[in-house]
């Protein structure tokens, strides 16, 4: 489909197949917030970090004020600040913030990428949407050649997951569990709540908690 994520990427930011997302996408730049009247990105956000590397963190969809302003995906919102200064912590990136597509951050034998590349409205896209994400996620996914781990941010992100490997002919009947994995094909799934603001102030997730997850990734990846 495509001769590589460079040229995918390419393609994907002048994606316009879903016409909710693409409203909606520019519509939120808008708003009367504590970033009105910034350039936003508003177009779809491609992933970022190591394509090369042995893990994937999978997450939901860009933030209104996150990836969809500053076109980078985990980058500029509260969840970004959360996930970011928690891999940070494990050595899975080279400093513990990710503010702007010039901050200098790296990641460390990690991709992250999300299910959905456009921001959704109330971070709810539909089943029509997620499928016509699809094929980019696939796409990154399989020219992944030295994947071994992938971390499942939340329940949609991971039926996303279920979608794909569906595709490949491999029905997975696991439902989502927090704080657990399943192997698939040579390659581990840790699932874990996603870092959002409302799931960290309501203590659905606790930083400590989850960098011992991280820990526990990590250990698997350097076996």
């Amino acid at each position: 489909m495509f001769k590589d994520l460079e040229e995918m990427n390419k393609f994907l930011v002048r994606c316009e197949k879903c016409p909710r997302l693409v409203e909606f996408r520019v519509r939120v730049s808008e708003r009367k917030n504590r970033y009105f009247g910034e350039n936003y990105w508003s177009k779809p956000v491609p992933g970022y970090g190591d394509h090369n590397g042995k893990f994937l963190i999978l997450g939901l969809a860009p933030a209104a004020t996150g990836g969809n302003r500053t076109g980078r995906i985990f980058t500029g919102d509260k969840s970004a600040e959360f996930l970011v200064s928690c891999l940070y912590e494990v050595g899975f990136t080279n400093k513990g913030s990710s503010i702007s597509r010039e901050d200098g951050l790296i990641y460390y034998d990690t991709y992250v990428t999300a299910v959905v590349k456009c921001v959704p409205p109330n971070d709810r896209p539909t089943p029509e949407e997620m499928k016509n994400c699809l094929p980019y996620l696939k796409f990154e996914i399989d020219t992944m050649r030295n994947l071994r781990a992938i971390l499942v941010l939340g329940r949609v992100a991971f039926q996303s997951l279920k979608m794909y490997y569906r595709e490949k002919g491999i029905n997975i009947k696991d439902e989502f569990v927090n704080g657990s994995y399943i192997d698939i094909n040579g390659v581990r799934v840790f699932m874990h709540y996603h870092p959002s603001p409302r799931n960290v102030n309501t203590g659905r997730v606790k930083r400590e908690e989850f960098i011992d997850f991280l820990k526990e990734i990590k250990e698997y990846l350097m076996k």
